[in-house]
Order: C-alpha cells, then sequence, then structure tokens
C-alpha cells in the first residue's frame, strides 16, 4: 500500500485551480507533519497554511511565479524556529513532563546537556539544525498527501527574506524553510504526469552491511 501511494505520487506541476482538497484531508496531512519525528523532540519549526487566494497571488512573484502556488488549493510553509532558546527547550521538557504525569531523572539530566549546549551555540547553527527537522516534516507530509491522493510539490524556489516579510514571520521567531503546494493535478496540462518516474537502481542505492 505504501509504496504504491508513493510510486503514484509525483512533484505535480500543474494543479486544477477549480478543486479544492478539503479541510479534512488537509487536517489529516496536517496532524502527520506533527507527529513527524524530531532531534529531542523538540519540534523546532511550525506550519504556516495558506489557502487565502490573495494571499497566494502574493506569494507566487516571491516563490519564481510558480502556477503551483496560485492553482493549488493551499500552501504550507514549513518554517523553522531562527534560534533555540532556553524558553523553547524548556517549553518542550515541561510539555513532556506535563503530558506524562511525571519527572524522569534521566529526562531532567538530558534538559541540563540540552540547555547548556543549543543556546550557546551560533543561532544560524541552530537555525539550520532546526530546519532539518522541519524537512523531515516535509518528508512525511508528501507521504501523507498521498496516502490521500492529493497531489502535492515541495518547493524551494523562492526567496525566503521576502516571504518571511511578507507573512510576518522573522517577528515570531520563524524562518521559511519549504513549501508545500496541495491540490489536484491538471493532467492536461501538466508535462510531468505521464512520464515514468526514475529513480537509481536499489543495487545503486542502498549498501547492506550484515
Amino acid at each position: 500500500m505504501l509504496l504504491e501511494k508513493l510510486h503514484w505520487r509525483y512533484a505535480t506541476k500543474k494543479f486544477d485551480a477549480t478543486k479544492v482538497v478539503s479541510e479534512d484531508k488537509v487536517d489529516r496531512i496536517l496532524e502527520a507533519v506533527r507527529l513527524a519525528p524530531t532531534s529531542s523532540g523538540l519540534q523546532p519549526f511550525e506550519l504556516i497554511v495558506v489557502s487565502n487566494a490573495e494571499l497566494r497571488e502574493k506569494m507566487k512573484p516571491i516563490a519564481s511565479n510558480q502556477g503551483q502556488v496560485v492553482d493549488g488549493s493551499h500552501m504550507v510553509v514549513f518554517a523553522a524556529w531562527d534560534n533555540y532558546t532556553e524558553e523553547r527547550i524548556n517549553m518542550m521538557f515541561d510539555l513532556v513532563n506535563e503530558e506524562r504525569g511525571l519527572v524522569n531523572e534521566g529526562w531532567e539530566a538530558y534538559r541540563k546537556f540540552i540547555l547548556s549546549t543549543y543556546p550557546p551555540r551560533d543561532p544560524e547553527v541552530n537555525y539550520q539544525h532546526a530546519a532539518r527537522q522541519a524537512y523531515i516534516g516535509l518528508g512525511i507530509g508528501l507521504t501523507a498527501a498521498a496516502f490521500e491522493q492529493v497531489d502535492a510539490t515541495p518547493m524551494e524556489g523562492f526567496n525566503p527574506d521576502q516571504l518571511d516579510e511578507l507573512l510576518g514571520l522573522r517577528a515570531r521567531g520563524l524562518r521559511s524553510v519549504a513549501i508545500m503546494a496541495l491540490g489536484y493535478r491538471e493532467a492536461a496540462g501538466d508535462w510531468l504526469v505521464d512520464l515514468k518516474k526514475v529513480r537509481r537502481p536499489s543495487e545503486q542505492f542502498i549498501t547492506k552491511v550484515a
């Protein structure tokens, strides 16, 4: 089932602008991203979901005038923390303690280790680490969309500084990393839809060490 869905999905180049992804499908895709694994469970990124047509029109020139931005029904912006702060780290560790209803000595020792390691680092180093966690979420989002029979396109071809300004991300301590368009393919106008999916053969891609 999983492999069938992954063979079905592709980076859709042309969306049918008349078709809208239902909110229940979008919510399940977003929930899958929320459940994605992240380093130390810190979840150092957030999702900004843009369905407003006027705002997506403003996003289009920022994203190299790619049509998916306006023809898809939803744009999901993956925005990473701009830095690891004590407040953010403690927020997540406190949330774990609250949800689990206990305080674990080993977990608290690990909190101290993270607090002594992350905040002193250069903010750009921390942002790059957080951005890599966002990409884990992006991969799961693409997979979840395929399960929902929703077409999705991962996109990096945009100006992050301009997108951050448009969405007011820097004021929230966030920086855009990647965007994902959601919608339904317009097969007649998509040059990629019928082309064979091409990946390196397993023997060139996978090394098994027994």
